[in-house]
Formats: C-alpha cells, sequence, structure tokens
C-alpha cells in the first residue's frame, strides 16, 4: 500500500481566546487555498490553547473545513505548534511541500500566499519566506530583523526614539521592502512564515523551550546554520494586528519575552557575549524599578502596578537558566 501523498501545503494556527480576530484569519486563508486550488488538498490545522471564550464552538460552526486540536491546557504557543510540527519533521505523516505559520490576528490578503509560495519555489537555497505585514489601518509594520545582541538590549530598556527604527535596533531600512522584491534577512516574524518542508524536515520543529517569543528567530538561525536562506519578500501583505493573545497577560507576558530573549543568547551568543547582555538586562531591570519608584511618589503610577511590574522583573531571573 503506497504512503499518502504530501498536502501541498500544511497551515498551523494556533489561538487563544481569539474567536473575533479568527474568523477573519480562516477566511483569509480559505480564500487563498481556492484560489490555488488547494482547499481540499491542503491540511489546514487549528490549535486551540485551552481557550476561555467561544473559539472551538466558533471554529466548529463556521469552519468545519478545518482540522481542530483541542489542547487541555495552556502550555505555550511554541508547544502548540509543535504538535503539528513535530509530526511533519520526524516524517511520521506526510511532510508537507511547504508549511505556512499564521497567527489568528493576520489576515492573507489577496495574493500574498502565492507570492510566498513563488519566492521559495524560486528560491531553492530559501528555508523561510515572510511577508510584509501592514497594521489593518495600512501602517508599515517591521517583518524581519537582524539578529538581537547587546546594543539592541540596550535600546530596548533604555529607549532612545531617533534609534529605534534604524538598523542599529536591527530594522531594515523601509527601501529596502519599497523595491518589492525579495531579499535576504537573519529572520522574519513569526506572525506569518512560509516554511520550505524539506528545511522542516533537516532541521526540526520549534525549540521546545521557549514558551513564546524569539522561537521564529532561534528557528530562523537554525535553519541559516544549516545552509540555509531566509527571505523577506515585500510584495506579499499581511495584515497583522499584533499581540492579540500575547497581551491578554502583560505581566505574564514580559516574563515570558524577557527569559526566551536570555535563553536565546545563551544559546546562540559566546558565552561571555551572553552573559554581558544577562547584565546589561539586569542593571535595565534596577533602573525601571527605580523610574517606577519615582513614578509612584509623583502620582504618575498607582502603587499596584508599580508592585505588578516589580513583581514581573524580578520572576525573569527568579529561574536563571539557559
Amino acid at each position: 500500500m503506497s504512503a499518502p501523498a504530501a498536502p501541498p501545503l500544511g497551515v498551523v494556527i494556533v489561538s487563544f481566546n481569539t474567536a473575533a480576530l479568527l474568523d477573519a484569519c480562516l477566511r483569509s486563508v480559505r480564500d487563498a487555498l481556492a484560489g490555488l486550488g488547494w482547499l481540499e488538498a491542503a491540511d489546514v490545522v487549528v490549535v486551540d490553547n485551552a481557550s476561555a471564550d467561544d473559539s472551538v464552538a466558533f471554529v466548529q460552526r463556521h469552519h468545519g473545513w478545518v482540522r481542530l486540536i483541542e489542547r487541555p491546557r495552556n502550555e505555550g504557543f511554541t508547544a502548540a505548534n509543535n504538535v503539528v510540527l513535530r509530526p511533519w519533521a520526524d516524517g511520521s505523516v506526510a511532510t508537507p511541500r511547504a508549511v505556512l505559520l499564521l497567527n489568528p490576528d493576520a489576515a492573507l490578503t489577496p495574493g500574498a500566499l502565492p507570492t510566498m509560495l513563488d519566492a521559495l519555489r524560486d528560491d531553492a537555497t530559501a528555508a523561510v519566506v515572510g511577508p510584509l505585514l501592514r497594521y489593518p489601518d495600512g501602517r508599515f509594520q517591521h517583518a524581519a530583523f537582524r539578529y538581537p545582541g547587546l546594543l539592541q538590549t540596550a535600546l530596548d530598556l533604555w529607549p532612545i526614539p531617533r534609534l529605534m527604527d534604524t538598523p542599529l535596533n536591527g530594522r531594515y531600512p523601509r527601501r529596502r521592502y519599497e523595491r518589492g522584491q525579495p531579499f535576504p534577512v537573519d529572520a522574519v516574524l513569526g506572525a506569518c512564515m512560509l516554511v520550505r518542508g524539506d528545511a522542516l524536515r533537516t532541521v526540526g520543529p520549534l525549540d521546545d523551550g521557549y514558551v513564546m517569543y524569539s522561537e521564529e528567530l532561534d528557528w530562523c538561525r537554525r535553519f541559516r546554520s544549516a545552509g540555509w536562506r531566509v527571505l523577506c519578500a515585500p510584495q506579499a501583505v499581511v495584515l497583522h494586528h499584533g499581540g492579540a493573545s500575547s497581551g491578554q497577560f502583560r505581566a505574564t507576558s514580559f516574563i515570558h519575552l524577557w527569559r526566551s530573549r536570555l535563553r536565546y543568547f545563551d544559546k546562540h551568543l559566546w558565552r561571555p557575549h551572553a552573559a554581558l547582555v544577562r547584565m546589561v538586562a539586569r542593571t535595565g531591570f534596577r533602573w525601571q524599578d527605580a523610574a517606577d519608584r519615582r513614578a509612584v511618589r509623583s502620582g504618575a503610577m498607582s502603587l499596584a502596578t508599580s508592585t505588578e511590574r516589580r513583581a514581573a522583573r524580578a520572576a525573569v531571573f527568579a529561574v536563571d537558566a539557559p
């Protein structure tokens, strides 16, 4: 008996309390697949991360064409993606020719998916292709980044407005996007990324050590270390709200963000460099604690807010391990 044919595309969408946005996301995927003639051939999976809203019922009621996986508890964005990615990566089920990771607060615009597929097809060395991201009101949103290090960490802790949208903060110049041609980057934002199936088989799924944040940065670096390229295809436009799931618990999100960053630095930077970044982060947190105390004394911040923020910063280093 022959093995089942590999689907032309696998799509993974991890949802957590995002029913309102998930509908637009899935409609955009359905329209894109219908345009390619892949509506029945593609494997579209929604992984619900133990949502407390009606996400599951909504998908069952309105999007019965997708494969729905219900997680009994929320163990993080990365683990939820890997429920689908790992069997594709290890070959225990047929690996799609390409895999699209899409956030539930993102929506493909007409032509975006075929444009990314063309970029992947035209460059045999490309493992990952990302689109141009825009906010729903049309504003530009950075979709690709250079590998972070000491300077980007310092700018995040002590922002200098005129430097935030520059290469010094890991941003690619907007003129690169405006040229409209695919260009090589260090990493693309995980809100939307198209991955070659063969590359997934070679490099493996996301690193489960990241609960959320930096997992796509780590993945792109692993692809590049294995000899693949990562591209941004700016003619493919995807609308992205940003932070719809992660923003629901701000303190928890802050903790996961910084723990993930430190894990990334420990994993990929020279050890003394990673230690220096950690020292900068600790110094920055102490500076922010002092700024919060001054804000409380001046009446600009409530004591409860200051306490929550200090506790979150302390929790980042409470489990200080790579």
